[in-house]
């Protein structure tokens, strides 16, 4: 019988992960291929599920309470699921944007454990340009230094280094860009790609397919300096049901990335994403910021019906108490007048110390 294949896609929080598993789902399914996504977070209520649930038209595993290499069982219980629904086909899975040191503890153990059922794909990081580029430079990229450290650290594994969001460069700017992340990480291939408009997500796929090897070498990472990384950061979850309302929800939805924007930007805590999604019977929404009120983007359709359901994710530098009384002041402030909020799940927390249930020192072959 012919296995499966799985592809992996990191990259740091707000570098696009979720968006181009959405593009490679369309493609992929476009083309006749049985197309399985598995997503990944600290908490439930996760805004990537229900998008590509909703959008994706494919199949949707979540890994959710903790990360896929300190839950490698939860993991394979999610590609044995897919595998059951699929048959021979493609897995793309999105691993937590804060995690680095996958290629030991996630790569290896595929190639180890699944060999039977999965052909393993080079891992792929994807990279926001601006970031990347400061971090070429020697900067932190506008993060605390440890999450910087994460970030530089999963550049450094990539068997795959993707430069997303070419739409923001110019030619010139993406190619030197490219030159220089060539040179900094030789054991990666580099491609620059946007998942957002498709250009250059092909050939990097079809590069993709020629390769035998994945989880081609090992780092060195420092975890004290990791877990700091991840632990200066706050997570919250929440989903809200929104009734009795009178709006125009993509309004509503852009005026609270808005002020979440310029909340965050008060309080000095730079952002890792925050994202949202408001569904109704005749409306579907999602929006996110990366940063400050540029990265804004809301998409969707939207409507003025009186009961939706809002799911808010927010990652911030800043504690998981403080960002929570941020996030609830926030929803409760846009709801004035406009809708009344029933809080359905709300969790905040801060990612512990990473404990791998799989670390290999040497590279299956």
């Amino acid at each position: 019988m012919n296995k499966s294949r799985i592809i992996l896609i990191g990259g740091f929080l707000g570098s696009g992960k979720t968006t181009l598993m959405h593009r490679v789902a369309a493609m992929l399914s476009e083309n006749g291929t049985k197309v399985g996504l598995i997503t990944n977070d600290q908490a439930t209520a996760l805004v990537d599920t229900g998008y590509l649930e909703r959008s994706a038209g494919t199949f949707t595993e979540e890994v959710s309470g903790s990360c896929f290499c300190c839950n490698f069982p939860g993991l394979e219980g999610a590609i044995d699921s897919l595998l059951g629904k699929i048959g021979e086909g493609v897995i793309l899975a999105e691993p937590v944007g804060s995690c680095t040191d996958l290629s030991a503890t996630i790569m290896q153990t595929l190639k180890d454990r699944c060999a039977d059922k999965l052909v393993v794909s080079p891992l792929s990081v994807l990279a926001d340009p601006e970031k990347l580029a400061d971090i070429l430079a020697g900067g932190n990229a506008g993060l605390h230094r440890s999450s910087a450290y994460i970030v530089s650290k999963q550049f450094e594994e990539a068997d795959y280094i993707l430069i997303n969001k070419i739409d923001t460069l110019s030619e010139e700017q993406a190619q030197a860009l490219k030159e220089k992340t060539a040179a900094q990480y030789p054991l990666a291939r580099v491609h620059l790609i946007s998942g957002k408009d498709g250009t250059g997500v092909q050939d990097w796929l079809d590069d993709l397919s020629k390769q035998d090897a994945a989880g081609t070498h090992l780092i060195d990472v420092d975890y004290d300096t990791y877990a700091e990384g991840e632990a200066v950061l706050g997570w919250l979850n929440t989903t809200v049901r929104l009734t009795n309302a009178s709006c125009d929800w993509k309004t509503f939805a852009e005026d609270l990335l808005k002020a979440t924007a310029a909340a965050c930007e008060e309080a000095n805590a730079p952002i890792g994403h925050i994202k949202l999604m408001i569904e109704g019977e005749t409306c579907f929404l999602v929006g996110n910021l990366t940063g400050g009120m540029e990265t804004l983007s809301v998409r969707g359709a939207s409507s003025n019906e009186p009961a939706v359901t809002l799911t808010f994710n927010a990652r911030a530098q800043m504690s998981p108490e403080s960002l929570e009384e941020m996030v609830r002041g926030l929803i409760g402030k846009a709801c004035e007048g406009k809708a009344e909020a029933s809080y359905l799940v709300m969790e905040s927390l801060m990612p512990g110390r990473p404990a791998p249930t799989y670390h290999y020192e040497e590279v299956i072959q």
